[in-house]
This record gives C-alpha cells, sequence and structure tokens, in this order.
C-alpha cells in the first residue's frame, strides 16, 4: 500500500492517493487535477477510484475533472443526492483497489451527507490501518456542524455519534483528514496535517467530552464566521463543477478596454496586489485583496459570484495564478486582466483612488495626540484577544452591511493583523461612500511589537 498527500496551502485542504499495486484511488481531489494524473504516472498506478468523504464547503471539488480524464468511477455518499455520474456509497459498503480492501462508514455531522474511508492493508495484516475521515475528525479539534442554517444542534447531535465510530478503530490506525490549520471546517485545527486515532483519543479536546450536550454546546457557540461561499461551493460540487477545459481563457486588455468593460454593471474588479500597492494606487471601485493573504477565502467570501471579473495583477503569471484560486473557490468568471498594470493605466491618464499608509508607531503618536476612530477589522475572536482601547471591531467581510454602522463623515483607521485586509476592509468602505480612511501598515502585529519593543502593555 502507498498514501501520499497533497497539501494546498491558504486552505488548508488535503488531498491524497492511495495506491495498491497497479491501481490507486484520489481521495477528496482539488479541482487542477493533474498534480495526481502525474503523480500516479510516475508511481506507475491507473487511477480508477475518486473517493469523496462530503460535499465540500470551502472548495469547488476536482471530481468530474479527473474522472474526465481518467475513467475512474466516482464514489460519493447515496445521501447527498449528487447529481452527475457515480457510486452511491452507504454504510457497510466495501470494495477493493488490489490488495488494499476499503470499507464505508457513515459519519455525518460536519455536513448531513458525510462518509469515512476505512482501509485494510491486507498483503500485511487484517485490522483498519488508515481511516480518510474528511472534516469529522481533525488533528486537534473535529468538524463544525454549524454551516447548515438551523441544524447545527441536530448535527453536532450526529458527529457525537460519528466520532464514536471513529473511535472504535485501532489505536494505530492514521488519521487522515482532509483539512489542517488555517480552514475555516474547524474552531482550532492542530498545524499537524496527520495524526492516529490513538492519539486523538488522548489528547483531542472535543473526544474527552463525555456528555453529548455538553458537545452540542462547545460546537454551537462561539464557532467561526462562515463565508459566504461555504453554501455555494457545497451546491457546486452536488451538481458537478464545469469542467475546466470549457471555462473561459483570461484576456489581457489594454486600460482603455478594461476601463470599458469595468464601467458595465455585470462586471467587478479584483486587485490582488500587495496592500500598500493598492494603497498607492488603485482603479476606482476595485476589491483590493492581496494575494498573499488567505487570497481564495475571501475573495470567495465578498465578490459576488455572478460578476465577471477582472483582475489587476502585476503580469500574466499572477493573473493565470489568481484565476486558479479563485476557481477553488467557485468564482469561475474571471475573463481577463489588466495588461501592463496600474503602470500603463496611469500613462494613459485615467483615474485612481489612494489609501494614506501609516505604520504602528505614527498610530500611537496619533492616539496619543487626541481621540481618534479606530475600526478593528479581525474576527471578533481575535479581537477579544487583543486589541486597542476604544476600537469598534466589525469583521471585514461584513462591512457590506455593516458599514451603515459607522459615519461617513469621520476619519477611521483601519486595522487588522498585518494589514491584508484592513486594505480589503477600505476597499468595501470606498465603495460604500466613505472616503476618510487610513490603513494601519502591519496591524495588530507590528502595534504589539512596537508595544513590547517598548515595555508596553495595552489590552
Amino acid at each position: 500500500m502507498y498514501i501520499e498527500q497533497f497539501h494546498v496551502p491558504k486552505i488548508a485542504h488535503s488531498s491524497y492517493l492511495l495506491g495498491g499495486k497497479e491501481n490507486c484511488a484520489i481521495v477528496d481531489p482539488r479541482r487542477d487535477v493533474n498534480i495526481y494524473i502525474e503523480a500516479a504516472k510516475r508511481m506507475g498506478f491507473k487511477i480508477t477510484h475518486i473517493l469523496e468523504t462530503h460535499l465540500h464547503a470551502d472548495f469547488v471539488s476536482g471530481h468530474l475533472d479527473l474522472a474526465e480524464k481518467t475513467g475512474a468511477k466516482i464514489y460519493a455518499a447515496a445521501s447527498a443526492n449528487c447529481q452527475f455520474k457515480h457510486q452511491p456509497s452507504q454504510e457497510g459498503d466495501e470494495f477493493r483497489i488490489d490488495d488494499v480492501s476499503i470499507r464505508v462508514i457513515e459519519t455525518p455531522g460536519h455536513t448531513p451527507e458525510h462518509l469515512s474511508y476505512v482501509v485494510v492493508d491486507e498483503s500485511r495484516g487484517k485490522e483498519a490501518v488508515v481511516v480518510f475521515c474528511g472534516d469529522t475528525l481533525f488533528v486537534g479539534d473535529v468538524g463544525r456542524p454549524d454551516l447548515f442554517p438551523g441544524r447545527a444542534k441536530e448535527l453536532a447531535s450526529q458527529l457525537f455519534v460519528s466520532l464514536k465510530k471513529l473511535k472504535e478503530l485501532p489505536d494505530f490506525c492514521e488519521l487522515l483528514p482532509a483539512h489542517g490549520a488555517g480552514s475555516l471546517c474547524g474552531k482550532a485545527i492542530g498545524a499537524k496535517r496527520t495524526s492516529t486515532i490513538g492519539y486523538e483519543k488522548k489528547y483531542n479536546n472535543a473526544l474527552q467530552i463525555e456528555s453529548e450536550e455538553d458537545f452540542i454546546d462547545s460546537l454551537t457557540h462561539e464557532m467561526p464566521p462562515v463565508p459566504d461561499h461555504f453554501s455555494r461551493c457545497s451546491d457546486i460540487n452536488r451538481k458537478g463543477p464545469e469542467l475546466v477545459r470549457n471555462l473561459n481563457k483570461i484576456e489581457s486588455f489594454k486600460p482603455l478596454e478594461f476601463v470599458r468593460l469595468a464601467k458595465l454593471e455585470d462586471y467587478a474588479i479584483l486587485d490582488c496586489r500587495s496592500y500598500d500597492a493598492f494603497g498607492s494606487q488603485h482603479i476606482i471601485d476595485s476589491y483590493g485583496i492581496d494575494f498573499d493573504g488567505n487570497f481564495p477565502t475571501f475573495s470567495g467570501w465578498v465578490v459576488p459570484p455572478e460578476k465577471k471579473i477582472l483582475l489587476v495583477t502585476p503580469h500574466r503569471l499572477e493573473a493565470e495564478e489568481a484565476a486558479v484560486w479563485l476557481r477553488r473557490v467557485g468564482l469561475d468568471n474571471v475573463v481577463g486582466f489588466l495588461k501592463g498594470s496600474m503602470f500603463e493605466w496611469a500613462k494613459d491618464g485615467l483615474p485612481t483612488q489612494h489609501i494614506c499608509q501609516i505604520s504602528a508607531p505614527a498610530l500611537e503618536h496619533i492616539r496619543n495626540s487626541g481621540a481618534i476612530h479606530i475600526l478593528d477589522v479581525r474576527a471578533l475572536s481575535e479581537f477579544e484577544e487583543q486589541h486597542i482601547e476604544g476600537a469598534i471591531n466589525i469583521p471585514a467581510p461584513d462591512l457590506r452591511e455593516r458599514y451603515k454602522e459607522l459615519d461617513k463623515e469621520k476619519e477611521y483607521y483601519v486595522i487588522c493583523s498585518t494589514g491584508h485586509r484592513s486594505s480589503l476592509a477600505i476597499s468595501i468602505l470606498l465603495k460604500k461612500g466613505f472616503y476618510h480612511l487610513v490603513n494601519v501598515a502591519g496591524g495588530m502585529t507590528g502595534m504589539g511589537a512596537f508595544w513590547r519593543n517598548r515595555g508596553m502593555i495595552k489590552k
């Protein structure tokens, strides 16, 4: 038996190749599937099975692309009601890949239709050696049950039962989850990407809770926010995503062509450059989402999915890479990018906006000079851990609606953890008619370093 893990940063997604002697399965594939085809070829395997643990919420799966390219059969939960050709699977189903046997167990909770795949390497023994558990059990955490409005307690109760099933597996059984640290599919997933059933039984806090009532309570309070694209991606995965080969090739547009399209109601501008470059000069009415931040998550969260997307990037290479990331979160409508970037835009005499950027020492100096308005756009949990006294907390994506709580006549110093989300927040507020905005470069990370360097302590 052979196993290889493929990890996607930013969304912290893990997929796997499970090989026997000549054939293999791909578990929870990402949408750019050539990486699996190349890996299988390198190992001398034929891809015969595609195993989906559940309808993924945070990314669009590559099951249809991979099936078309390899002829492999897709296995998915019978209860998912998938609208593409597949093998409906349920509790107790078994199948083989050479000398590897795979048993299906139903593990709902994170989603209603969730499956786990228990693997036995019969060339070595008869006990379960690996479980592909999707988002049911993570390293140090469990899957969140609150992705379906009004069903959190019901799903948390189902998850409690599902975890009992997984705990019955041998302690030495390897745990291979679909996500790691940084994913919003859990509350506090550990940085280690794999574990064992025994280790998690001993050290995973969620598995130490014996009372079902307490377990449900722990998973239905103080959960991180759910991005908009989570429900959208689940539905796309159920229906079957558009094949990547059918998507439009992105074009390069000269500034005058670009501005003509940008004025149309069904287009949106997404600036992927660094937040300091965006602040220096950007096209009016564009979203600023720094590619070096959590670009796919926040793009899927705030960019309207019905819009055709025009990118602003330094070069074509970055535009092509951004398009791949956007497809991963279900934004398939990238039509092109600005040729020559902002350099050519400025040469054509077209209008721009800019954002004042200040450092942590400068913000501290201004605070000491008089009362100012600080807008902290991090998640509530981050804000509660440490914040500047008197700051207003509205998470960046929420400003699309909660901007109404702010006064357009006031000047706001906008801060996040490093400067990425605050730049996004400002781009949203600019769209809403705010103009007196200052981005705090370095964010609370910079503020913390500044305070430590001076022995200062802040709330």
